[in-house]
């Protein structure tokens, strides 16, 4: 699958369960191990697990099986490795704590509670 295809198939699967500021991030020029951050915030531990489960199953759905998964105890910070997109879904404490928008330091290609862009 495409990249744009994936990167669709995660929001859509963020978008389905009312993620909160859904971003998307180029960081193909600063890493060697991925092309496009997706980070996402829930209101709680039940969603942040719900909206991570949700990306894994649609993109399972659409024949793409994640190379990792880290964080579902937890729950407050999920990661999903799907190669060239890892989707980090946070709660917002945990989101502000680490600000990996400012980390990454690269222009962002959504805002608000969309991911247009």
């Amino acid at each position: 699958m495409q990249l744009d295809g994936l990167k669709d198939v995660v929001l859509n699967a963020l978008e389905e369960l009312k993620a909160l500021d859904i971003k998307a991030l180029d960081v193909s020029r600063f890493s060697g191990f991925t092309d496009l951050m997706i980070i996402a915030s829930g209101t709680s531990s039940r969603q942040v697990k719900a909206l991570a489960d949700k990306v894994i199953e649609k993109c399972k759905e659409a024949g793409i099986r994640p190379l990792g998964i880290e964080g579902e105890q937890e729950a407050k910070w999920v990661l999903v490795d799907l190669g060239d997109v890892v989707v980090h879904v946070m709660n917002p404490e945990t989101r502000d704590f680490y600000n990996l928008e400012k980390l990454w330091s690269v222009k962002e290609h959504g805002s608000g509670n969309s991911a247009a862009g």
